[in-house]
C-alpha cells in the first residue's frame, strides 16, 4: 500500500466543530470591524489585532488535535508552571499604572492568563481522579487548588482576572456536584464577607464600587469612563449612528474604548439591532458549548467543557454589565471582540479544548456503530 500523501495525514486536523467555529469566526469578524473603528487614533492597533487573530486561531487549531486524554495528563504540570509564574511575577514582575501583572520573556507576558484554563483543567484532573474519595475532603482540597492562585492574582492587584480564575474553578466544583446546601451556605458567607472586605480593597477598587453607586458625584474624574459609556451606548439608539460614524469614541470621550470599553463603541455605531445580533452570537456559542458539554466522554471531559463554556459567559456578562453600568469597573475584556493578545489566544485555548472533548465524544461514538 502507498504511504498516504501530505493533504490526507493533514485533513483529519481540520475536521474542527463547524457550529462552534462559525460562531467564533463570526465574533472575531465583528471584533475586527469594531477594531478598526475603536483604534482608529491609535496607528498599528488594527494591524496587531489581525496578527493576534491569526495566533489565536492557530493556538485554537493545535488545542483541537491535542486528545484529551493528553489534556488531562499535563493539567498537574501546566497548573504548577502558571503558580510559579505568579510567584514570579510577586518578585521580577513588570510595573504599569500601579500593578505588577507581568513578566518580561522578550515581550510582556501576564501570567495570570494562564490559569484561566490552568485552574478548570487542574480541578477538572482532580475530581476525574479522587471521584471516589470522601466528598467533604475532596472539596475543601478543590478549594485550596483555587485559593492559591487567586491570592497571587488579588495581591497584584488585579481584581478582574482574579474574579475570573474564581469562576473558572468554581464552575468545576459545582459541576462536580456540591450540594445546594453548601451552595446556599457560600451564597451566605459571602453575603456577610461583603462589608468586611472593604477594608481590604485597594483604594482604587473603592473608588470604583462608590462610582458605581453615584456615577454623577465625580464626572470629570473617576466617574468619567463609565459615563461616557452610557452616553455612547445611549446615542446609538435603536440602529446606531454607523459604523466608523460614532462620536463618542472618535472623538475620544471613552478612554479603553478598543479595550475592555469597546462594547460602547460597538453599541453606539450599530444599535440596539446590532447589541441583539452580538448576544444572540454569544446565546448560540455558549448553547454549542454546553451541548458539547452534555456528549462529553468522561468526567474530566464534561467538568472541563463545562467550565469552560461558564468562562465564556462570565467573561461576555460582567463585560457588558460593567459598560452598561450594572457593575463596577474591571478589567475584563469583551471575548472576541476586544484588543489584545493574551486574553484572545487563552480564548482559543479554550475553545479548541472544546473541539478536541467533542472529536473524541465523535470518534466513541462511531466506533460503538461500527
Amino acid at each position: 500500500m502507498n504511504p498516504p500523501g501530505p493533504w490526507a495525514r493533514l485533513r483529519p486536523t481540520l475536521a474542527l466543530d463547524l457550529p462552534l467555529l462559525l460562531c467564533i469566526a463570526l465574533l472575531l469578524a465583528t471584533g475586527l470591524v469594531t477594531v478598526y473603528s475603536a483604534a482608529a487614533d491609535f496607528p498599528g492597533r488594527f494591524a496587531a489585532q489581525l496578527r493576534n487573530v491569526g495566533i489565536a486561531l492557530g493556538i485554537l487549531w493545535l488545542a483541537a488535535n491535542v486528545p484529551p486524554r493528553q489534556l488531562m495528563r499535563c493539567a498537574p504540570a501546566v497548573y504548577g508552571i502558571g503558580v510559579l509564574m505568579l510567584l514570579a511575577v510577586q518578585f521580577a514582575g513588570v510595573n504599569k499604572k500601579g500593578a505588577t501583572r507581568w513578566l518580561y520573556v522578550g515581550f510582556d507576558f501576564q501570567p495570570s492568563e494562564i490559569m484561566k484554563i490552568a485552574m478548570p483543567l487542574m480541578l477538572a484532573w482532580f475530581f476525574h481522579h479522587y471521584r471516589g474519595a470522601p466528598r467533604m475532603q475532596t472539596f475543601a482540597a478543590a478549594a485550596v487548588l483555587l485559593a492559591l492562585p487567586v491570592g497571587l492574582i488579588m495581591k497584584q492587584p488585579d481584581l478582574g482576572t482574579a474574579l475570573l480564575v474564581l469562576a473558572a474553578g468554581f464552575y468545576v466544583i459545582v459541576l462536580a456536584g456540591l450540594s445546594w446546601r453548601a451552595l446556599l451556605g457560600l451564597a451566605v458567607a459571602g453575603i456577610v464577607a461583603i462589608p468586611l472586605s472593604w477594608p481590604l480593597l485597594h483604594d482604587y477598587q473603592r473608588h470604583r464600587v462608590m462610582t458605581l453607586l453615584n456615577p454623577d458625584a465625580d464626572p470629570l474624574g473617576k466617574g468619567f469612563q463609565i459615563k461616557q459609556a452610557g452616553i455612547a451606548i445611549g446615542a446609538g439608539g435603536v440602529s446606531g449612528q454607523g459604523w466608523l460614524a460614532g462620536t463618542q469614541g472618535h472623538l475620544g470621550f471613552v478612554p479603553e474604548r478598543s479595550t475592555d470599553f469597546i462594547f460602547s463603541v460597538f453599541a453606539e455605531e450599530f444599535g440596539l439591532a446590532g447589541n441583539c445580533v452580538l448576544l444572540g452570537l454569544y446565546f448560540l456559542l455558549i448553547l454549542r458549548g454546553l451541548q458539547i458539554t452534555a456528549g462529553a466522554a468522561t468526567p474530566f471531559s464534561r467538568l472541563l467543557t463545562g467550565a469552560v463554556t461558564m468562562i465564556l459567559f462570565t467573561y461576555a456578562f460582567i463585560n457588558i454589565g460593567m459598560v452598561s453600568g450594572i457593575f463596577p469597573v474591571v478589567g475584563v475584556p469583551l471575548p472576541f471582540i476586544s484588543y489584545g493578545g493574551t486574553a484572545l489566544m487563552t480564548l482559543g485555548l479554550g475553545c479548541g479544548m472544546l473541539m478536541a472533548i467533542r472529536r473524541e465524544a465523535l470518534a466513541l461514538q462511531r466506533g460503538r456503530l461500527g
